[in-house]
């Protein structure tokens, strides 16, 4: 049973379906992206191979082959019509190196990338630790993970609205940044790092914030969800549910963004004890 309550094979069901439409509606994930792209800024860094996990349709791994311009960018990401996008990327000899596979586990040896990068795919996994694990295999000694998620206010007015309708749950579960913390301790890696911004997007109804989070295939994934299609009359219900949300005019649309870095320590294998300083951010 998944730890976290996603139903992978339903999320990536929902990416591919959604690799068409996906660069128009994802405004937010292009934002988070660029913002944890200029963090790289702070790291003195020269990597050879860097991984861009859950590429989705390339963007990020684009954004580091021109950062780092003699690096090899492998993009991976379980979504395969994502990959056919991502490969386009670049130019002839700067592409990305694609790559179909599922990120809890990793088609690639053991430390053979010097930074990995993952802009919001982490929220998909199945099982975190396995995840973070995985992550920390494939980092040569030294190397760094810097990554982006969703924290548990994500989307919490839609949640809400929802709860007003019935109990199963409507938008996909996201760890909170403290136990995301806890598992990069847990796991061995050094020096880690959380903070979190909250981000609002603003709609003029709530068929607006659906019909973008279907053309970014970001739809519900949880376990429990309720099968077949939601009737008429409940759709109505949460519509209405929403709107006790709107101000000036418009619905607004949480979303609780946690950013994470972590090295792999020189000695993989060495137990480690590590305090996480954690900041909030409002913007």
């Amino acid at each position: 049973m998944s730890e976290t309550g996603i139903d992978k094979q339903k999320a990536c069901r929902a990416f591919s379906r959604a690799a068409a439409t996906y660069d128009e509606a994802a405004v937010l994930q292009r934002e988070v992206g660029r913002r944890l792209l200029e963090r790289l800024d702070l790291v003195r860094l020269a990597p050879d191979s860097i991984l861009d996990l859950g590429c989705g349709t390339g963007e990020q791994a684009a954004g580091l082959l021109g950062r780092y311009l003699s690096a090899r960018v492998f993009a991976l990401d379980f979504a395969l019509p994502m990959l056919d996008l991502a490969r386009r990327r670049g130019r002839w000899r700067r592409r990305p190196r694609c790559v179909c596979g599922d990120m809890e586990q990793l088609p690639l040896a053991d430390d053979s990338i010097d930074l990995l990068v993952s802009n919001l795919a982490f929220q998909w996994a199945t099982e975190p630790r396995q995840l973070y694990r995985e992550c920390l295999r494939v980092l040569r000694p030294g190397g760094l993970l810097m990554f982006t998620t969703f924290g548990p206010d994500t989307l919490k007015e839609l949640r809400a609205a929802w709860a007003q309708v019935d109990q199963a749950p409507h938008v996909s579960p996201f760890m909170d940044m403290h136990d995301l913390g806890d598992i990069l301790v847990s796991t061995g890696y050094a020096a880690p790092v959380m903070d979190v911004e909250r981000m609002v997007l603003t709609y003029a109804t709530a068929d607006d914030l659906m019909r973008d989070l279907k053309q970014i295939g970001a739809t519900n994934a949880a376990s429990e969800r309720r099968r077949g299609l939601t009737g008429r009359a409940r759709m109505q219900a949460m519509r209405q549910a929403y709107e006790t949300f709107r101000c000036d005019g418009l619905l607004p649309a949480s979303y609780e963004v946690v950013y994470g870095h972590a090295w792999a320590p020189e000695d993989k294998g060495a137990p480690r004890q590590v305090s996480i300083p954690l900041r909030q951010l409002e913007g």
